[in-house]
């Protein structure tokens, strides 16, 4: 619950034969993680799984071409999922390297048609666009009664040029034209431009080109299948487009047959890569191997190696040697974390691994995070109706989005009880009578409420700090470093003696025998810590005993951001209040519900983050390393197909 499970390190030892069978079994369960063995790597040299993930990773590659290639039809049908393997007496089989190679041949013929499926298709769709966009040119000429080939080649005596312009200068192009014995007919207008033939005698084209050129003339190019007169072309433009639907729908029912054939083979190879995939991992990230003998290494939770051991006897029977062992301490960097949660912490422990993954036999501060994390922010922004908002949206939210729930219900429910504690609804301070204290009447209160808060924080993060270096074997550490037990004394008796002095005007006895004896332990754990000259020394050591000391006190004052928000949320309420005042009934309740609205999107989000920067600086950094590396098991792939 507060740290990550017990771990213990695998060595399988199998057939070369039973290690695609083996490693099947370890991800149908999916409480195993691999993890290369350095030390074996001498010892032993092969890899007897390069040749399998190669035809592996070609099989699958093809797979993949064909299923976009067919579509959501060959995808129908489920993948052999994890329950549905576990649920099997035995467990599935594991495929064989023979059978990844009969795989892979056979897709890649069905890919050789299926690409030649799609490069007619793709031929057809290109014949069909370029034989559209001749029809939509083809419009243009619906008037003109001649023959286009005719009026496209050359000739003897005359010269016609067929090309557009601009409406508005045609009739300037005309009158030029016609000096040089030219005629200018018409023959379409669209979108501000005319479709025109100049005729006129030849050998006179250098006379009228810069007059063209000046009305913006653009000469047209006639495809081979328009040079015929309009109605012949459009008639066979239009067989042609007929006659390449015809044969594209002569694709489509050679391609559904096709599909017809194979969707069912092609079921059962994608569920048998799916059992073929463990295997492949297995060899990339682990699987070691001399002559006929295997070894696959990595982690698996105490608690679930029982489970493994008999999945392993039912299946393998004699045919395998496990070994188990706790990890070395060299290895505890390196160990995977699994920590469980209750369902309702999922969002508390997302904003967790924001900030790290607890290191393996680290104290997990997800649960305190969560406590904490509600309380603050119901100190900070108390009040009942607005706490009440906060929760009612959370239970609101859906999609993704609903994963939130708790924290949002968590933090408004809170929220209203502190609303309760300072007397407030939607701002409104006359209508409930506070339980504690309202924080704008009695600030000081407030602001020494928090100190005490933040002491309190902070001695349990130190406890924190405490916990994990023993844990992780620095007992020294643990007990004379700043954030050990001697800054703990120092903490305690400064605080215990600051208190003093604000009540009873002296520092205690007690209180200055702990601090100084926590004082005296660091900087002599720093003397010994630090090694070089004498000047270089000493001054190295009371430059990091007076940074920890200052940490202390400067963290402990942080938190009197808390106090300051619960202020600021009652002075963002009375300043709605005032403009509300200055209106009318309607604009008075109107500002109301407005100005509460812009507290709870502005200020809530604010506090949230504030609330974030308490929990990540001021506790996190002190105890949390965050350097953990997450448990990710080998399981099978429940997506409809596969991506490497």
């Amino acid at each position: 619950m507060f740290k990550p499970l017990s771990m213990q390190h695998v060595s399988l030892w199998v057939l070369n034969a039973d290690a695609p069978q083996a490693s099947l079994l370890l991800a149908t369960y999916g409480i195993f993680t691999p993890e290369k063995s350095q030390a074996w790597e001498r010892e032993l040299p092969d890899t007897p799984g390069d040749r399998y993930a190669e035809v592996f990773a070609e099989a699958n590659a093809r797979l993949n071409k064909i299923l976009e290639h067919y579509g959501p039809a060959a995808l129908a049908g489920r993948e052999i999922g994890a329950e549905q393997a576990a649920a099997q007496p035995a467990g599935p089989d594991a495929p064989t390297l023979e059978q990844l190679q009969d795989w892979n041949a056979w897709l890649g013929e069905l890919w050789n048609v299926a690409s030649r499926c799609e490069e007619d298709k793709r031929r057809i769709n290109e014949a069909l666009e370029h034989n559209a966009g001749l029809l939509s040119s083809l419009e243009h000429f619906r008037k003109l009664d001649i023959d286009l080939g005719w009026l496209a080649q050359p000739k003897r005596f005359l010269q016609t040029r067929i090309g557009t312009l601009p409406e508005t200068n045609l009739a300037r192009l005309t009158e030029a034209l016609e000096l040089s014995g030219f005629l200018l007919e018409v023959f379409d207008a669209q979108g501000g431009r005319v479709y025109a033939v100049a005729a006129g005698p030849l050998g006179k084209a250098g006379e009228i080109r810069g007059a063209m050129d000046a009305a913006g003339w653009q000469e047209m190019t006639l495809e081979p299948e328009l040079l015929a007169h309009p109605e012949q072309a459009r008639e066979a433009l239009e067989e042609a487009a007929e006659q390449l639907r015809r044969e594209a729908g002569a694709s489509e029912s050679r391609h559904r047959a096709t599909l017809g054939n194979v969707d069912a083979r092609l079921r059962d190879i994608r569920s048998g890569l799916a059992l073929a995939e463990p295997y492949v991992r297995i060899s990339a990230e682990t699987l070691r191997a001399r002559g006929g003998l295997a070894l696959i290494t990595g982690w698996i939770a105490e608690r679930d190696a029982a489970r493994m051991r008999a999945a392993l006897d039912a299946r393998l029977k004699d045919r395998y040697v496990l070994q188990l062992r706790p990890p070395f301490k060299s290895e505890l960097d390196s160990v995977p974390s699994v920590v469980r949660y209750p369902s309702w912490l999922g969002p508390f422990s997302e904003l967790v691994r924001n900030y790290g993954i607890p290191r393996y036999g680290e104290f997990d501060p997800t649960w305190l995070f969560a406590i904490s994390f509600v309380l603050m922010f119901g100190m900070m922004f108390g009040d009942i109706g607005q706490g009440l908002v906060i929760a009612a949206g959370g239970l609101a939210l859906r999609g993704k989005a609903r994963r939130f729930r708790p924290l949002f219900v968590g933090a408004g429910l809170t929220a209203a009880l502190f609303g309760f504690a300072y007397g407030s609804l939607f701002g409104f301070e006359t209508v409930v009578e506070p339980l504690w204290v309202s924080p704008l009447h009695d600030p000081v209160r407030m602001l020494l409420a928090a100190v005490w808060w933040g002491v309190g924080f902070i001695t349990v993060t130190q406890l924190l700090t405490i916990y994990n270096r023993l844990a992780a074997g620095m007992v020294s550490r643990a007990l004379f470093d700043a954030g050990g037990v001697a800054g703990l004394f120092l903490y305690l008796g400064a605080a215990a003696g600051v208190y003093g002095l604000s009540t009873a005007g002296g520092f205690g006895a007690t209180a200055a025998m702990f601090s100084g004896a926590g004082l005296a332990a660091i900087l002599v754990w720093n003397w010994l810590e630090n090694h070089g000259g004498l000047a270089e020394r000493l001054l190295t050591v009371i430059i990091e005993t007076f940074e920890s000391v200052i940490g202390f006190f400067s963290n402990t004052l942080s938190f009197m951001r808390v106090a300051a928000f619960s202020i600021n949320h009652v002075a963002l309420a009375l300043a709605v209040f005032t403009i509300a005042d200055s209106l009318g009934t309607a604009g008075r309740w109107i500002t109301l519900v407005i100005g509460n609205l812009i507290i709870l999107g502005l200020e809530g989000a604010i506090v949230a983050i504030q609330v974030l920067r308490l929990e990540y600086y001021e506790g996190f950094s002190r105890f949390y390393s965050g350097s953990g590396r997450a448990f990710q098991p080998l399981a099978l792939r429940k997506q409809e197909h596969l991506k490497t």
